[in-house]
């Protein structure tokens, strides 16, 4: 049977995409979570301006979240422990998600520190549209777990 000839189901869980969802990723997280590891005041700074934690949780934060990226992201890399890490970078995208839509509400146009610790030096507005672009961005991130979700389940479900 050719690839023309697949449903869209069969198409979307076809492990031909599924393990380059996968890889990519991963891989996201884990360079994500590099510049956070090596600097962790900056990283606590970024988590300060949301003025969403409590001030004596921004350090542990700042500490664990990255740790947490890294070993999601290398597990999706590795195909280990592949459903943990997806919750957990499902909780992570969803509380990054929630955290920006916050700000945004508020006005308060921040760096997200996703990608980056350093402060950019953006203008408001230009600091603003890049956190719309982050909720777009983390959408599609969203999108890449469901169809690894969707795909795990094709797999487990036997066909008839």
């Amino acid at each position: 049977m050719g690839f023309r000839e697949l449903t869209w189901r069969e198409r979307l869980t076809h492990p031909w995409l599924t393990i380059r969802v996968q890889l990519a990723l991963g891989a996201i997280f884990v360079v994500a979570a590099l510049p956070k590891i090596a600097d962790p005041p900056a990283f606590a700074h970024m988590i300060y301006n949301y003025r969403i934690l409590p001030g004596g949780f921004i350090n542990l934060a700042a500490i664990t979240m990255p740790w947490v990226e890294l070993f999601a992201g290398l597990a999706l890399i590795l195909g280990v422990w592949t459903r943990a890490a997806r919750w957990i970078i499902t909780a992570l995208l969803v509380t990054f998600m929630v955290a920006i839509t916050i700000n945004l509400a508020r006005g308060n146009a921040i760096d997200c520190g996703c990608f980056d610790v350093s402060a950019a030096g953006r203008t408001y507005e230009e600091r603003l549209a890049d956190m719309r672009f982050v909720l777009f961005r983390d959408t599609g991130m969203l999108l890449m777990v469901a169809q690894l979700a969707l795909a795990d389940r094709a797999r487990r479900t036997p066909t008839p």
